[in-house]
């Protein structure tokens, strides 16, 4: 009789085991968290995050919703690779090194193109003046980050190798700290560092994307078991990024305010940073893929990512297209 009770229990146990995993992937949005990752950047997810825009869209599906900030795109990779991160926004080279280490992802929509979103900056009496001046030079930059791969597109144009500059890795918090004590000779960044700087410090722009002609279109990115577990939840996503991209286009001067107060930045340094780079939620297109291919091989050829890629293999824009449906 012990033993029968003993199987009982182990039976019933097992049941409910079961019954508990196969209602977690069913698709039921009851008592979920999406994990959204946030640059220090501004846009239409920081408006997003600012407004609360996910968390009452996501209320009514029980869908809680948590944001963790993050300094640059390579950080929100590790955090997709642990299952810690459901969405994040990045540049071009955080995905290509994603791809190319194995993480399980989907680009889902394209954001930016990105043809003056990241600069080489100097101070403003500093003695480097062309490109080949570089040489000797300490350059801050945050390794695998959208700089990372201008910094190298830079170095070939000027004939320079990695060897013939000294490449100092650095977040962009403390990158700008390095920078303004002239503890580095150049920095690599986006906006709206970039703005910022040029502005407030009156630092130069060495070199940018447009000046390169090259494109490094930005991308949100998503966990590609939480497409499969919740494709509704993942139109919806990219349907309130939208929502809050129209709001800041029909409502400039408000989203320009919110923005200043959001990061401690002066209204001036908002509007550029905008202007330089702005916001788009389209389908990957071929020719942005195609950029996507040229910045792997690139890469590849630089030794920065160890094996060649098809960047196509992650593209899916089957949820911007249902999102942008009229």
């Amino acid at each position: 009789m012990k033993k029968i009770i003993v199987l009982l229990l182990i039976m019933t146990t097992a049941i409910s085991m079961v019954g508990c995993g196969r209602g977690n992937s069913s698709g039921n949005s009851k008592d979920i968290t999406i994990n959204i990752g946030i640059q220090q950047e501004i846009g239409p997810l920081l408006l997003a995050k600012q407004k609360g825009l996910f968390e009452k869209a996501f209320k009514k599906d029980h869908v809680n919703v948590k944001w963790t900030e993050f300094q640059s795109g390579p950080p929100q990779i590790e955090a997709i690779s642990a299952n810690h991160l459901d969405f994040a926004g990045v540049g071009n080279a955080p995905v290509i090194t994603a791809q190319a280490a194995g993480v399980d992802f989907k680009e889902i929509a394209n954001t930016k193109q990105g043809l003056k979103g990241d600069a080489i900056l100097v101070p403003k009496n500093s003695s480097i003046k062309t490109l080949k001046d570089l040489r000797g030079k300490k350059i801050a930059v945050a390794k695998g980050s959208s700089g990372y791969y201008l910094l190298y597109k830079t170095l070939q144009k000027a004939g320079l190798k990695d060897s013939d500059v000294q490449i100092i890795q650095l977040q962009p918090d403390e990158a700008q700290s390095a920078f303004n004590s002239k503890k580095v000779d150049a920095w690599s960044i986006w906006e709206p560092f970039i703005s910022y700087q040029t502005i407030k410090n009156k630092s130069r722009v060495l070199i940018d994307e447009e000046q390169l002609g090259t494109y490094a279109p930005s991308f949100l990115l998503a966990r590609t078991q939480f497409t499969k577990d919740h494709p509704d939840l993942t139109v919806k996503f990219l349907k309130v990024f939208e929502e809050a991209r129209q709001w800041e286009k029909n409502h400039y001067d408000e989203a320009v305010s919110i923005y200043s107060q959001a990061k401690n930045l002066d209204s001036q340094v908002v509007k550029t940073a905008l202007k330089n780079n702005p916001t788009v939620t389209k389908p990957i297109s071929d020719s942005i893929n195609q950029a996507q291919q040229d910045t792997a091989d690139f890469s590849y050829a630089q030794k920065i990512i160890n094996k060649k890629i098809d960047t196509n293999k992650v593209v899916d824009n089957q949820f911007i297209e249902k999102a942008l449906k009229k």
